[in-house]
């Protein structure tokens, strides 16, 4: 079976065919660098640490582009704020960044751009559309793509020109002919600092956010190129505004797939900085070793949504757990995957299949099962490379297994409180998940009429 991705433009799964034939350019939106990442953030860029992964094993040469935004209104009021210069919170935010995502195993990519690095890039696209009639210089000093002269505004997003107008909740920004236009060059403020402003013919100012991934997007990987990704958050209006720039400036697609991760909820709300209910990398990190995140959000499909919570986390550690014991008991060969054999074959076939990484995770368990049973060095050699497609099994057995957690007296009586809650709400498959999941690291509950205590069991 050949390789099938959904695209978010088509609203459909197709079969992938690059423009170029075995070469793969794909660009994904990267992180605005002003504070630590959070899990959401990570959720992303494992996904398409995975996509790209997973394409490289399957023989195209892929070039991967993730870009840092490194200028905007947040970073702006962080560094004026602090009180040091935009250029050094950006530089020690993108440090903080790799340190978290080299502790996730997710790879560097081929080119990681900086949007300041890119102005020029930026002005000669805005000239473009200035100059085609589908941008204009307003009279506040900002440079406004005009929506409406965009055929086919809306076809990523489905949203349609009219519902959008029925939709707006503010009255016309100063310089805007209509409330749907949005920014190319904002004009700079005086109370803006001068390493927020760059200078150009429409007088001195900073990118819109939209135009910066268009103009490195082209710089590195042309005015067409294959796959472009990135969070469910940024189809609508982030990406939408990136086709009506790109192709109104090269009057052809800019991205054959358009490819969007699931959000990371909490308590059914997704996470977000401006929403306050979210955990940086950092910090899931202290409690939890990167591998056993890692796992917990590849075991879910990328689109799909992905409730966090410790429960969750303690379950993977308990499944990864089971693929370690797996692999600590046999010597692994060096095998080189022939991709006909039953469980190799499965694997591809989940992966083929817009990257079906739960199915292929259900593969690794039926290895580890296999190689219980017959101590194959072979098959123990098969799990670790299979692993090694999403990023897992590449530590030592051993190592891990010692290191394994142990939940302490607060962890266990937080999963009780959260127990008694599920219960009186009555929701009783999710009482009896946790009372499994603690039975299943060898903590037995007794439920009585004083409460609930807890045991060990050896």
């Amino acid at each position: 079976m050949s390789l099938r991705i959904y695209s978010t433009l088509s609203r459909r799964a197709e079969e992938f065919s690059p423009l170029i034939p075995g070469r793969v350019r794909m660009y994904v939106c990267g992180i605005t660098v002003y504070d630590l990442c959070h899990i959401g953030h990570a959720r992303a860029y494992v996904a398409f640490d995975v996509v790209q992964n997973w394409l490289r094993s399957s023989g195209y040469a892929v070039t991967f582009v993730r870009n840092i935004t490194d200028i905007d209104d947040k970073i702006i009021a962080r560094a004026v704020k602090n009180g040091e210069p935009i250029k050094a919170l950006t530089d020690r935010m993108v440090q903080e960044m790799h340190r978290d995502f080299d502790a996730m195993g997710i790879a560097r990519p081929d080119h990681e751009p900086r949007a300041t690095a890119y102005v020029p890039q930026m002005l000669d696209i805005t000239e473009k559309l200035v100059g085609s009639g589908l941008a204009y210089h307003a009279s506040n000093g900002d440079v406004n793509f005009a929506v409406r002269k965009f055929t086919g505004y809306g076809k990523l997003s489905g949203k349609s020109l009219d519902e959008l107008h029925a939709g707006e909740r503010v009255a016309v920004d100063d310089g805007k002919t209509d409330p749907l236009d949005f920014v190319l060059w904002k004009c700079a403020k005086p109370t803006e600092p001068d390493d927020a402003k760059w200078g150009s013919n429409y007088g001195p100012g900073r990118p819109g956010w939209h135009i910066e991934c268009s103009a490195m997007a082209c710089a590195l990987l042309g005015e067409s190129f294959d796959i472009h990704g990135g969070g469910a958050d940024l189809q609508f209006p982030h990406h939408e505004n990136e086709i009506a720039q790109s192709e109104g400036a090269f009057g052809k697609p800019m991205a054959k797939y358009w490819m969007h991760n699931g959000f990371v909820n909490i308590d059914n709300e997704k996470m977000s900085k401006s929403l306050g209910n979210f955990f940086t990398v950092r910090e899931v990190l202290k409690k939890y070793d990167a591998e056993t995140v890692r796992f917990f959000l590849v075991r879910a499909h990328y689109r799909s949504a992905l409730n966090y919570s410790d429960v969750h986390l303690d379950d993977a550690r308990v499944a990864l757990k089971r693929l370690y014991t797996a692999l600590d008991a046999v010597p692994s060969a060096d095998v080189a995957i022939d991709w006909t054999t039953p469980y190799a074959a499965r694997f591809k076939a989940a992966l083929d299949e817009d990257f079906g990484t739960p199915e292929a995770v259900a593969v690794l368990f039926d290895v580890a099962t296999e190689l219980n049973k017959t101590r194959s060095s072979h098959l123990a050699g098969l799990l670790k490379g299979l692993g090694a497609c999403l990023g897992l099994l590449q530590g030592d057995p051993a190592a891990f297994l010692k290191a394994g957690s142990v939940l302490d007296e607060a962890s266990i009586q937080h999963f009780i409180v959260q127990r008694a809650a599920a219960k009186l709400a009555k929701n009783f498959a999710e009482a009896d998940r946790i009372r499994q999941h603690l039975l299943a690291q060898g903590v037995e509950l007794k439920d009585s009429p004083n409460g609930t205590i807890w045991v060990t069991k050896t």
